[in-house]
Protein backbone atom coordinates (compact mmCIF):
# COMPACT_ATOMS: atom_id res chain seq x y z
CA UNK A 1 0.00 0.00 0.00
CA UNK A 2 1.51 3.31 -0.80
CA UNK A 3 0.66 6.08 1.98
CA UNK A 4 2.19 9.66 2.09
CA UNK A 5 5.04 8.25 4.23
CA UNK A 6 6.07 5.58 1.76
CA UNK A 7 5.21 1.97 0.98
CA UNK A 8 3.67 -0.39 3.71
CA UNK A 9 4.22 -4.53 2.67
CA UNK A 10 0.50 -5.62 3.31
CA UNK A 11 1.70 -9.31 2.18
CA UNK A 12 1.45 -11.45 5.12
CA UNK A 13 -1.94 -9.42 5.36
CA UNK A 14 -3.73 -10.36 1.99
CA UNK A 15 -2.25 -14.27 2.29
CA UNK A 16 0.06 -13.72 -0.79
CA UNK A 17 3.07 -16.13 -1.68
CA UNK A 18 5.37 -13.63 -3.71
CA UNK A 19 7.44 -16.81 -5.32
CA UNK A 20 3.89 -17.88 -6.90
CA UNK A 21 4.11 -18.54 -10.32
CA UNK A 22 1.99 -17.24 -12.21
CA UNK A 23 1.85 -13.79 -10.10
CA UNK A 24 -1.70 -14.08 -9.17
CA UNK A 25 -1.46 -12.32 -5.90
CA UNK A 26 -2.78 -8.91 -6.77
CA UNK A 27 -5.54 -10.43 -8.84
CA UNK A 28 -7.16 -12.10 -5.48
CA UNK A 29 -6.26 -8.91 -3.88
CA UNK A 30 -8.23 -7.15 -6.04
CA UNK A 31 -11.04 -9.84 -6.11
CA UNK A 32 -10.97 -9.99 -2.06
CA UNK A 33 -10.40 -6.40 -1.16
CA UNK A 34 -13.89 -5.76 0.15
CA UNK A 35 -12.94 -7.97 2.71
CA UNK A 36 -9.60 -7.31 3.20
CA UNK A 37 -9.93 -3.46 3.06
CA UNK A 38 -10.90 -2.72 7.10
CA UNK A 39 -8.22 -5.18 8.09
CA UNK A 40 -5.73 -3.86 5.95
CA UNK A 41 -6.44 -0.34 7.21
CA UNK A 42 -6.52 -1.16 11.18
CA UNK A 43 -2.83 -2.85 10.59
CA UNK A 44 -1.63 0.41 8.59
CA UNK A 45 -0.35 2.58 11.35
CA UNK A 46 1.99 -0.09 13.36
CA UNK A 47 3.65 -0.96 9.80
CA UNK A 48 7.48 0.25 8.79
CA UNK A 49 7.11 2.54 5.65
CA UNK A 50 10.15 2.30 3.10
CA UNK A 51 10.59 5.84 1.34
CA UNK A 52 9.44 4.85 -2.64
CA UNK A 53 13.41 6.44 -4.11
CA UNK A 54 14.46 2.66 -1.76
CA UNK A 55 12.05 0.66 -3.91
CA UNK A 56 11.41 -1.16 -7.46
CA UNK A 57 8.08 -0.27 -8.57
CA UNK A 58 6.28 -3.08 -11.21
CA UNK A 59 3.81 -2.78 -12.98
CA UNK A 60 0.40 -2.82 -10.77
CA UNK A 61 -1.31 -6.66 -12.13
CA UNK A 62 1.02 -8.58 -14.08
CA UNK A 63 -1.21 -11.49 -14.44
CA UNK A 64 -4.51 -10.00 -15.65
CA UNK A 65 -7.15 -11.88 -17.61
CA UNK A 66 -7.30 -9.40 -20.42
CA UNK A 67 -6.38 -5.89 -21.74
CA UNK A 68 -8.86 -4.75 -23.63
CA UNK A 69 -8.29 -1.53 -25.41
CA UNK A 70 -10.62 0.86 -27.34
CA UNK A 71 -9.44 2.21 -30.73
CA UNK A 72 -10.16 6.16 -31.96
CA UNK A 73 -11.81 6.94 -28.76
CA UNK A 74 -10.91 10.70 -28.90
CA UNK A 75 -12.52 12.56 -31.86
CA UNK A 76 -9.59 14.75 -32.66
CA UNK A 77 -7.54 11.65 -32.60
CA UNK A 78 -9.75 10.14 -34.93
CA UNK A 79 -9.11 13.15 -36.96
CA UNK A 80 -5.54 13.54 -37.04
CA UNK A 81 -5.22 9.75 -38.20
CA UNK A 82 -7.86 10.54 -40.94
CA UNK A 83 -10.16 7.25 -39.04
CA UNK A 84 -13.19 7.26 -40.48
CA UNK A 85 -14.70 5.41 -37.16
CA UNK A 86 -14.19 5.59 -33.94
CA UNK A 87 -14.81 3.46 -30.43
CA UNK A 88 -18.54 3.27 -30.61
CA UNK A 89 -18.92 1.30 -33.74
CA UNK A 90 -15.57 -0.39 -34.33
CA UNK A 91 -15.63 -2.01 -30.93
CA UNK A 92 -12.33 -3.11 -28.86
CA UNK A 93 -9.42 -5.32 -29.28
CA UNK A 94 -6.86 -6.94 -26.57
CA UNK A 95 -2.96 -6.66 -25.81
CA UNK A 96 -1.20 -9.61 -24.79
CA UNK A 97 -0.52 -9.88 -20.91
CA UNK A 98 3.09 -10.20 -22.34
CA UNK A 99 3.54 -6.72 -23.15
CA UNK A 100 2.62 -5.40 -19.86
CA UNK A 101 5.44 -3.44 -17.89
CA UNK A 102 5.84 -1.36 -14.82
CA UNK A 103 7.18 2.21 -14.25
CA UNK A 104 10.55 1.50 -13.97
CA UNK A 105 10.95 -0.61 -16.65
CA UNK A 106 11.64 0.82 -19.97
CA UNK A 107 10.23 0.21 -23.16
CA UNK A 108 11.92 -1.93 -25.89
CA UNK A 109 11.25 -0.31 -29.12
CA UNK A 110 11.85 -3.46 -31.33
CA UNK A 111 14.44 -3.68 -34.51
CA UNK A 112 11.94 -2.76 -37.65
CA UNK A 113 13.71 -0.55 -39.19
CA UNK A 114 11.66 2.35 -41.71
CA UNK A 115 9.12 2.02 -38.68
CA UNK A 116 8.01 4.30 -36.29
CA UNK A 117 6.93 3.48 -32.54
CA UNK A 118 4.63 5.88 -31.83
CA UNK A 119 3.42 6.69 -27.88
CA UNK A 120 0.15 6.57 -27.04
CA UNK A 121 -1.06 7.80 -23.37
CA UNK A 122 -4.27 6.45 -21.77
CA UNK A 123 -6.32 6.06 -18.73
CA UNK A 124 -6.29 2.77 -17.45
CA UNK A 125 -9.50 1.10 -15.23
CA UNK A 126 -9.22 -1.81 -12.93
CA UNK A 127 -11.90 -4.42 -12.90
CA UNK A 128 -12.96 -5.27 -9.57
CA UNK A 129 -15.48 -7.74 -9.32
CA UNK A 130 -15.98 -10.71 -11.91
CA UNK A 131 -18.93 -9.82 -13.83
CA UNK A 132 -21.17 -10.16 -17.60
CA UNK A 133 -24.02 -7.71 -18.64
CA UNK A 134 -23.09 -4.85 -16.64
CA UNK A 135 -25.49 -2.21 -17.60
CA UNK A 136 -24.53 1.36 -17.80
CA UNK A 137 -26.09 2.49 -14.49
CA UNK A 138 -24.18 -0.38 -12.75
CA UNK A 139 -20.36 0.36 -14.10
CA UNK A 140 -18.81 1.67 -10.44
CA UNK A 141 -20.03 -1.51 -8.87
CA UNK A 142 -17.31 -3.21 -10.66
CA UNK A 143 -14.63 -0.86 -10.98
CA UNK A 144 -11.54 -1.29 -8.97
CA UNK A 145 -9.43 1.44 -10.02
CA UNK A 146 -7.39 3.62 -12.45
CA UNK A 147 -3.89 3.67 -13.54
CA UNK A 148 -1.76 5.30 -16.26
CA UNK A 149 -1.16 3.35 -19.24
CA UNK A 150 0.97 3.65 -22.45
CA UNK A 151 -0.47 1.97 -25.57
CA UNK A 152 3.17 1.91 -26.98
CA UNK A 153 2.52 0.39 -31.51
CA UNK A 154 4.64 0.29 -34.05
CA UNK A 155 2.67 2.59 -36.71
CA UNK A 156 1.60 1.46 -40.25
CA UNK A 157 -1.87 -0.96 -41.48
CA UNK A 158 -0.70 -4.15 -40.65
CA UNK A 159 -2.95 -6.32 -37.60
CA UNK A 160 -3.54 -3.60 -35.15
CA UNK A 161 -2.65 -6.42 -32.19
CA UNK A 162 0.10 -7.68 -34.01
CA UNK A 163 1.79 -4.22 -33.81
CA UNK A 164 1.12 -3.49 -30.67
CA UNK A 165 1.92 -6.75 -28.77
CA UNK A 166 5.45 -6.24 -28.17
CA UNK A 167 6.86 -6.55 -24.76
CA UNK A 168 7.11 -3.58 -22.98
CA UNK A 169 4.04 -2.19 -24.80
CA UNK A 170 1.82 -1.37 -22.00
CA UNK A 171 3.53 -0.18 -19.18
CA UNK A 172 0.88 0.67 -16.51
CA UNK A 173 1.56 2.00 -12.98
CA UNK A 174 2.35 3.51 -11.02
CA UNK A 175 0.06 1.95 -8.92
CA UNK A 176 -3.58 1.57 -8.84
CA UNK A 177 -5.42 4.22 -6.90
CA UNK A 178 -8.71 2.74 -5.73
CA UNK A 179 -12.09 4.18 -7.51
CA UNK A 180 -12.81 6.14 -4.10
CA UNK A 181 -10.36 8.05 -4.43
CA UNK A 182 -11.30 9.76 -7.77
CA UNK A 183 -13.25 12.43 -7.84
CA UNK A 184 -14.86 11.66 -10.99
CA UNK A 185 -13.48 10.34 -13.53
CA UNK A 186 -15.19 11.31 -16.50
CA UNK A 187 -13.72 14.73 -15.48
CA UNK A 188 -9.83 14.00 -15.58
CA UNK A 189 -6.72 15.79 -17.11
CA UNK A 190 -3.93 13.99 -18.83
CA UNK A 191 -0.86 14.95 -20.31
CA UNK A 192 1.56 13.24 -21.72
CA UNK A 193 5.48 15.10 -22.88
CA UNK A 194 8.35 13.62 -24.27
CA UNK A 195 11.81 14.51 -22.98
CA UNK A 196 10.35 17.78 -21.60
CA UNK A 197 7.98 18.50 -24.81
CA UNK A 198 4.22 18.25 -24.51
CA UNK A 199 3.04 16.43 -26.59
CA UNK A 200 -1.04 15.15 -25.41
CA UNK A 201 -3.35 17.12 -23.42
CA UNK A 202 -7.13 15.69 -22.76
CA UNK A 203 -9.37 15.43 -20.45
CA UNK A 204 -11.58 12.02 -20.08
CA UNK A 205 -14.81 14.26 -20.51
CA UNK A 206 -13.89 14.07 -24.66
CA UNK A 207 -14.02 10.56 -24.72
CA UNK A 208 -16.46 9.42 -27.75
CA UNK A 209 -17.36 6.04 -25.56
CA UNK A 210 -17.37 6.93 -22.75
CA UNK A 211 -16.19 4.86 -19.15
CA UNK A 212 -19.58 3.29 -18.51
CA UNK A 213 -20.00 2.28 -21.78
CA UNK A 214 -16.61 1.18 -22.21
CA UNK A 215 -17.41 -1.37 -19.05
CA UNK A 216 -20.75 -2.08 -20.43
CA UNK A 217 -19.44 -3.16 -23.90
CA UNK A 218 -16.86 -4.97 -22.97
CA UNK A 219 -18.99 -7.38 -20.51
CA UNK A 220 -21.81 -7.24 -22.78
CA UNK A 221 -19.75 -9.95 -24.82
CA UNK A 222 -17.32 -11.30 -22.50
CA UNK A 223 -17.08 -12.06 -18.87
CA UNK A 224 -14.74 -9.20 -16.86
CA UNK A 225 -12.75 -10.55 -14.25
CA UNK A 226 -10.81 -8.92 -11.01
CA UNK A 227 -7.74 -7.69 -12.47
CA UNK A 228 -8.90 -6.95 -16.18
CA UNK A 229 -7.76 -4.08 -17.58
CA UNK A 230 -9.11 -1.63 -19.60
CA UNK A 231 -7.33 0.98 -21.91
CA UNK A 232 -9.89 3.98 -23.03
CA UNK A 233 -8.29 4.98 -26.37
CA UNK A 234 -5.87 8.02 -26.33
CA UNK A 235 -6.48 11.52 -26.99
CA UNK A 236 -4.52 13.56 -30.04
CA UNK A 237 -0.73 14.39 -30.40
CA UNK A 238 0.26 10.54 -30.80
CA UNK A 239 4.11 10.77 -32.11
CA UNK A 240 7.07 8.89 -32.58
CA UNK A 241 9.99 8.04 -29.70
CA UNK A 242 13.27 7.03 -30.77
CA UNK A 243 16.28 5.15 -27.84
CA UNK A 244 17.40 7.68 -25.18
CA UNK A 245 13.67 9.47 -25.09
CA UNK A 246 11.63 9.73 -21.39
CA UNK A 247 8.08 9.43 -21.51
CA UNK A 248 6.29 11.32 -18.63
CA UNK A 249 2.81 10.71 -18.18
CA UNK A 250 0.57 12.88 -15.43
CA UNK A 251 -2.90 11.84 -14.47
CA UNK A 252 -4.51 13.65 -12.22
CA UNK A 253 -6.05 12.32 -9.14
CA UNK A 254 -4.27 9.10 -10.43
CA UNK A 255 -0.54 9.62 -10.89
CA UNK A 256 2.71 10.03 -12.67
CA UNK A 257 4.46 7.78 -14.59
CA UNK A 258 7.90 8.19 -16.31
CA UNK A 259 9.49 5.94 -18.86
CA UNK A 260 12.58 5.23 -20.69
CA UNK A 261 12.98 4.54 -24.01
CA UNK A 262 15.91 2.69 -25.17
CA UNK A 263 16.31 0.48 -28.57
CA UNK A 264 16.00 -3.25 -28.96
CA UNK A 265 17.79 -6.21 -31.14
CA UNK A 266 14.16 -8.47 -31.38
CA UNK A 267 11.49 -7.81 -33.18
CA UNK A 268 12.12 -7.81 -36.97
CA UNK A 269 9.48 -9.91 -39.16
CA UNK A 270 8.96 -10.30 -42.89
CA UNK A 271 5.92 -8.73 -42.01
CA UNK A 272 7.84 -5.31 -42.06
CA UNK A 273 9.92 -6.31 -44.33
CA UNK A 274 8.35 -3.57 -46.75
CA UNK A 275 7.67 -0.31 -46.41
CA UNK A 276 3.71 0.53 -46.18
CA UNK A 277 2.23 2.68 -48.70
CA UNK A 278 0.90 5.32 -48.61
CA UNK A 279 2.65 6.69 -45.98
CA UNK A 280 0.49 7.45 -42.94
CA UNK A 281 0.50 11.25 -42.16
CA UNK A 282 -1.16 12.70 -39.50
CA UNK A 283 -3.76 15.74 -40.23
CA UNK A 284 -4.07 18.56 -38.09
Amino acid sequence: MVTDGGIADITALCGCDPQEWPAMGMVRLIRDFPDLRGRIEAALPALPLTPLDQVRLETPVPWPNKVIAYPVNYHAHGREMQAQYRATNQGFFLKPNSSLSGPADPVVLPAVPGREVHHESELAIIIGKECRGVSRDDWRDVVFGYACLLDMVVRGREERVFRKAYDSFCPVGPWIVTADAVPDPAQLDMKLWVNGDLRQSANTRDLVLDIPGMVATASAVMTLYPGDIIATGTPEGVGPVVDGDRIRIVIDHVGEMNVDVVQGELGMTEVFAESYVPQIVKQH
